[in-house]
């Protein structure tokens, strides 16, 4: 297992050394070597002060918005839908109402809504994060109802045997035993947050990362639109990390239970 690990990373200095190279050689002008990239990405948002974190005037211009919307976006999403999903899992004529509804939901692509979201929210936060809660809360709803609906008989029974409320019953019992169904979807969320973020600044803003890189690709600096698609990377990166760190200390008992039964 340690030398797998090793083996991937050498794989991506390796993997920059080829691209640099073949880049280089080519002289492609819509593919510029990393080392290009790199610079314009430091040179737009991380020469800054060191006072400041080192982020310029763009990136407080930029990378902040867009994360803003981007929290505020999930964030609401993931509790609506958590919510909804618990309800709809554990009521049936809940469920025989909009389940329908729900699949019919899901399979309509997110971006071509936004010309429905364009009448009904301002050019701006509003419409980004109308466009973002749409596009994240299917898969937290779908797997928050298909983790509360699916809880183990026996669960339910015991709490019915220790007399637990309805409030305790929930909270006790019904929410831990979906968690692991219902963080699956909010790690899903995490990335369709990020592209639908991206989808409505290209479309309807005025700042943030996506505004910026359509800029870019006006002005035909292509080596800022390549940051901004390695900025964005990096970005999925480290914010799927940060919710597997979040996600093994909540649901550290989930794995341990896993491990025993074996």
């Amino acid at each position: 297992m340690i030398l797998r690990r090793l083996a991937w990373c050498w794989l991506l200095p390796v993997a920059a050394v080829l691209w640099e190279v073949a880049t280089r050689q080519a002289q492609a002008v819509y593919f510029p070597p990393p080392s290009a990239v790199v610079a314009r990405l430091h040179e737009m948002w991380f020469s800054g002060p060191p006072w400041r974190g080192f982020l310029t005037d763009e990136a407080f211009a930029d990378l902040l918005p867009s994360l803003g919307r981007l929290a505020a976006g999930w964030a609401v999403a993931a509790a609506v839908g958590v919510v909804a999903g618990l309800a709809i899992g554990r009521l049936p004529w809940l469920s025989a109402l909009v389940e329908p509804l729900l699949h019919f939901g899901r399979s309509v692509p997110p971006p071509t809504l936004l010309g429905v979201f364009l009448v009904f929210f301002k050019i701006g936060t509003p419409l980004q994060l109308a466009a973002i809660v749409y596009g994240v809360i299917w898969p937290v709803l779908i797997n928050s109802t298909d983790g509360a609906r699916h809880v183990d008989r026996q669960y339910i029974e015991t709490g019915q045997v220790y007399r637990l409320g309805r409030r305790d019953r929930l909270l006790r019992v019904i929410l831990p035993a979906a968690a692991p169904k219902i963080f699956a979807g909010l790690r899903l969320s995490v990335s369709l947050a990020l592209i639908m973020m991206v989808i409505s600044e290209l479309v309807a803003s005025t700042e943030g990362i996506g505004h910026r890189m359509l800029e870019a690709q006006s002005e035909f600096d292509i080596p800022a639109m390549w940051a901004g698609i390695v900025l964005l990377g990096l970005l999925g990166i480290l914010l799927n990390a940060a919710f597997i760190g979040v996600e093994r200390a909540l649901l550290g008992w989930h794995r341990a239970s896993r491990t025993s039964s074996r």
